[in-house]
C-alpha cells in the first residue's frame, strides 16, 4: 500500500481493482483544516482521466505489475506477438494497445512489456529505430541548409516528414517516442 505522501506524477495506482497513472499532482494545504492531494488519474486500460482526492491519512492500492524483458516475434492478424526472453512464453498484445508502435517494430527487436495481473498493459520501445525510405520525391543539391520538410513512406508504409536531402532507399533514424524524423543513417 502506498501512503498519500508517496503520490507524485507518474506514479502507478491502483483504485477499485483497476491500474490507474498519476498525470497530474498537486499538494493543497489550506489555512483551517486537514491538507490534501488532488491529482488527475488516469485509466490504463480505458485511457479515460478524473479527479481524484486523497486525505494525507488514505491509503492507497500498489497494483500487481511486472515488467519482462521481451522480444517482437512476428504479428498474427491484429495482435503482435512477443516471447519472454527467459521462459520463452508468448504473450498476444493488440494493435489498440501499441498504438503507433506498431509502425516501428522490426523482427528480433527487445522491448519491455509491463504486465498488470499478467495483462499486458504497456509496451516500451527503443527510443530510435531505423528504416529504409520506400517513397520520396527526390532532393536537390543545396536543399540541406533550410527546415524544409517533405512526405516519405518507410519501407512499412509509415507516412513521415523527412528533409528534403532524404532519397529513396536512404536508412532514417525514426525516434519512437514521437513518430518523427531524427537523422539520416546512411545515404541509400
Amino acid at each position: 500500500m502506498y501512503e498519500a505522501s508517496d503520490l507524485k506524477k507518474g506514479l502507478k495506482i491502483e483504485l477499485d481493482d483497476e491500474p490507474y497513472v498519476i498525470s497530474d499532482f498537486s499538494f493543497v494545504k489550506p489555512g483551517k483544516g486537514q491538507a490534501f492531494y488532488k491529482c488527475k488519474i488516469k485509466n490504463i486500460f480505458t485511457g479515460s482521466v478524473i479527479d481524484k482526492t486523497f486525505r494525507s491519512v488514505d491509503k492507497i492500492g500498489k497494483p500487481d505489475l511486472m515488467e519482462k524483458d521481451m522480444t517482437y516475434s512476428y504479428e498474427d492478424g491484429e495482435n503482435y506477438v512477443f516471447i519472454d526472453d527467459k521462459t520463452y512464453d508468448q504473450a498476444e498484445i493488440s494493435a489498440e494497445l501499441l498504438g503507433i508502435n506498431t509502425n516501428f517494430l522490426i523482427e528480433d527487436m527487445a522491448v519491455k512489456v509491463l504486465f498488470y495481473n499478467d495483462r499486458p498493459i504497456e509496451i516500451t520501445m527503443p527510443n530510435f529505430v531505423e528504416k529504409t525510405i520506400a517513397e520520396t520525391e527526390p532532393g536537390f543539391k543545396g536543399d540541406t541548409s533550410t527546415n524544409t520538410y517533405k512526405p516519405a513512406k518507410v519501407d512499412n508504409g509509415y507516412e513521415i516528414m523527412v528533409p528534403l536531402f532524404i532519397n529513396i532507399d536512404d536508412v532514417i533514424r525514426i525516434d519512437t517516442r514521437d513518430g518523427k524524423y531524427a537523422d539520416r543513417v546512411s545515404k541509400g
